[in-house]
């Protein structure tokens, strides 16, 4: 005979043994439980809205233009550095390198692809978001008035 030594412990099981239920596979002649029918809402829901599927692809596309003009043009400037060093290296004028050149032009082509971010987000995503932040303020009014 085995002795338990938690048989005499004086404190109760922290967690409660559930009562016994029999599940749905103990008689299979019964159909399972109906679930339980889900309201919809009258509205739908801000999040799901096609507006801001629209906003978020229009942001999306703005940050890919910005960027891709950005680090395209640095990885053009890399790759010619790499793999083209004697056109690099090739004066244009007055003894001025086409690698100098190029190098100095990343901050003019920086600022274009600052100011492009600015006229997408002017043009094409700020009203999409003022359009939405309109509907929000009126079904926030609408939500205050019930």
């Amino acid at each position: 005979m085995t002795h338990d030594p938690f048989s005499s412990y004086p404190y109760p099981h922290p967690r409660p043994r559930p009562q016994h239920q029999p599940s749905p596979a103990t008689y299979p002649w019964q159909p399972p439980p109906a679930p339980a029918p889900r309201r919809r809402p009258r509205r739908e829901a801000l999040g799901h809205h096609s507006d801001l599927r629209i906003l978020r692809g229009a942001y999306r596309r703005q940050r890919r233009v910005a960027t891709l003009t950005a680090l395209g043009y640095f990885t053009l400037f890399l790759l010619l550095s790499a793999l083209a060093p004697s056109f690099m290296t090739s004066t244009v004028a007055d003894g001025l390198p086409a690698g100098l050149l190029l190098a100095l032009l990343q901050l003019p082509v920086t600022c274009l692809a600052i100011a492009l971010y600015e006229h997408t987000a002017r043009r094409h995503v700020d009203p999409l978001a003022d359009r939405i932040r309109k509907l929000a303020e009126l079904d926030a009014k609408r939500g205050a008035g019930r």
